[in-house]
């Protein structure tokens, strides 16, 4: 296994397991939001979806074709301080999921 294939294997076990922490939280969704939410121009789509949202309906599933198809994957990656900031001052801890995306994070950035 050459170190892109590693790249790519060690990504879709990390989706995955943002899935399984999402659907641990109670965060998964059963049913797409309108269309038009998904078309926000913004990071995260911010002001058309909830964070967890945008998880599962924008990034995974573009991250999951990437790596299916072999495209070239994104280079940089943010999302373990928008997932800290989402859950900041809310009852649920999200401290598994920020964990796992920060492994994301460092897996895209190729630290």
């Amino acid at each position: 296994m050459d170190r892109n294939d590693a790249l790519l294997s060690d990504i879709a076990e990390c989706l995955l397991r943002i899935e399984q922490e999402l659907r641990y939280l109670g965060e998964w969704r059963a049913e797409d939001p309108h269309p038009s939410a998904l078309q926000s121009t913004r990071p995260f789509c911010i002001d058309t979806l909830e964070f967890t949202e945008w998880l599962q309906f924008v990034f995974i599933r573009r991250m999951k074709v990437l790596v299916e198809k072999g495209h070239e994957l994104p280079g940089v990656s943010g999302m373990a301080p928008m997932a800290e900031e989402h859950f900041r001052g809310r009852d649920q801890a999200g401290d598994g999921l920020i964990r796992i995306l920060a492994e994301m994070d460092r897996l895209l950035s190729r630290d």
